[in-house]
Formats: structure tokens, C-alpha cells, sequence
């Protein structure tokens, strides 16, 4: 049948998971973390995997960045099956000690560039400035780990991973660790740099508010073994509308689905598989 006139071609999704199962053997168990789990993430999103504890976010995270492989279905980036890491998806993780401690800041962020011969020294020299820059860290760029803080260690994970421009940033609970105050303002400041640079994130959480904050789509999981329960769209919710009442109604949903079962949903300490 033709196209009708005037349509548009559907826009492939950039990363597609279908049917994703992972499973885990320890010597007296197979452990599933994740069955047969759906999702598409497009050009820019804002994508959030929210779920219970022990229902597999970190393991689909995982399995996107090519460190694990599925037992049943598969993930495409850009229609290529990933089957192993690679620069088109830099990580950041919860931990603060992610950084070389030999190295400065700056050299930090360079040396993804300069491993993967991404670049040459003075572009990745350029390059790894210009990020620093955008996280707000210009003045620590002959600074070691060990003088920084816990927000600001982010910073630099977060630059360094950026900075290899990825086809998609994935991200591990990356502000669960720290205070109330620093997390708020490392929220603030990731949307303020995707306002800028329109990357496409995915991003893995316990906490509800800040998956409709920090989220353009969000998707729910069952508790173990992680399922789809739901897929959301929260683009228009920020921090400006969080003590409204349509954003409460949907945290108010999207609470409701977590807990019917009485699944155990701790928000910010919990060790996901």
C-alpha cells in the first residue's frame, strides 16, 4: 500500500531491548533478575528504569553497556546487536572512586579520549576542558580525587563520560550517595547540560521523585524478576511543578504500582542486582 501523502517515516528508536531475560548461576541457584523485558529509547531521551529492589534495573543497565548477555532476547543500538562494551556507551556508577587517583581531573577526562583513540592529545585536551567547563569545575582541573568532594568526583564522572560524546550516557544511581542538597543541585545541573547538549540518557533509580524529575519517559518493573509493569510519560513535570498537584497525582501513581504487591521498595541505599 503507498504511503499516504504527507506522512512521515516512523523514527527508529536509537536502543531497542526485546524480550531481555538475565539471569544470574551461583552454585545452588539460577537467579532470574529480568524476564523478557521491552523497551525502545530514542534520539534524546530522558529514559528511567524505576523499580523495587532486586527487580534488575542495574543488570538491564548492564546489559546495555555490553558487560552482560541476555539468556532470551537482545538489545540493538542504532539496529547493531550489542555484545560487548564499547565508546558509544560511557557509564557513570553511583560509587565516588570510579576516578584514577593518579591522574588530575583533567586527565581523567582525557583518558577515555586518548585509550580509545578517539581523539589525539590536543583535542582531547580541548575537548576534556570544555566539558569540565560545562560541569562547573574550570577551576579544579589540576586537581587530584583525593581533594574533592563527593558531588564534585561526580562532576568529573559525568564530564569524562560526556566528553566521548556516546550515542547514549548510562547512568547507575549516580547521585544516590550524596546529600540531600548536592543531589538536588547535580539533578539541577544534568538537566541544565541536556538543555544544552540534548544527549540521550538512561537512567536507573530507586527514588520516585526523582525519576519524574530527571525522567522524559519512565519505566516501571515488577519486583524480582524485573517485568514491564508500565511505561510513563513525564516530560512536562520538572523541579518547578514538584509541589503541584498533577505531579503529585503522579507520584502518587507510579507509588501505587510499586506497591500493590507490598513489594519492597527502598529508595535510596539498596544494592540492585
Amino acid at each position: 500500500m503507498p504511503a499516504t501523502a504527507g506522512a512521515q517515516p516512523a523514527v527508529a528508536p536509537l536502543l531497542e531491548a526485546k524480550g531481555v531475560t538475565l539471569q544470574y548461576k551461583t552454585p545452588d541457584h539460577l537467579i532470574t533478575a529480568t524476564y523478557r523485558v521491552d523497551f525502545q529509547v530514542y534520539q534524546g531521551d530522558r529514559f528511567v528504569v524505576l523499580g523495587p529492589s532486586g527487580c534488575g534495573k542495574s543488570s538491564l543497565l548492564k546489559c546495555v553497556g555490553g558487560f552482560i548477555t541476555p539468556v532470551e532476547g537482545g538489545v540493538a543500538l542504532k539496529g547493531r546487536p550489542v555484545e560487548r562494551p564499547g565508546p558509544d556507551r560511557m557509564m557513570v556508577f553511583q560509587e565516588f572512586d570510579q576516578l584514577l587517583p593518579w591522574k588530575t581531573v583533567k586527565e581523567n577526562v582525557m583518558f577515555p579520549l586518548l585509550a580509545s583513540g578517539t581523539c589525539g592529545r590536543k583535542l582531547a585536551d580541548e575537548r576534556a576542558r570544555s566539558y569540565i567547563t560545562k560541569v562547573n569545575l574550570e577551576s579544579f582541573v589540576d586537581v587530584y580525587p583525593h581533594m574533592l568532594s563527593g558531588g564534585m568526583k561526580q562532576r568529573v564522572a559525568i564530564a569524562r563520560a560526556l566528553a566521548m560524546e556516546p550515542d547514549i550516557l548510562l547512568m547507575d544511581e549516580p547521585f544516590a550517595a550524596l546529600d540531600a542538597l548536592t543531589r538536588r543541585k547535580m539533578q539541577e545541573e544534568l538537566l541544565q547540560m541536556w538543555q544544552e547538549l540534548h544527549f540521550t540518557v538512561l537512567f536507573v533509580t530507586h527514588s520516585i521523585e526523582e525519576a519524574i524529575v530527571i525522567g522524559s519517559r519512565i519505566l516501571v518493573l515488577t519486583p524480582h524478576p524485573g517485568r514491564v509493569k508500565a511505561e510513563l510519560n513525564v516530560h512536562e513535570y520538572d523541579f518547578a511543578s514538584q509541589g503541584g498537584r498533577e505531579f503529585q497525582t503522579m507520584y502518587g501513581r507510579i507509588h501505587a504500582m510499586l506497591f500493590e504487591n507490598g513489594s519492597d521498595m527502598k529508595e535510596e541505599t539498596d544494592v540492585d542486582l
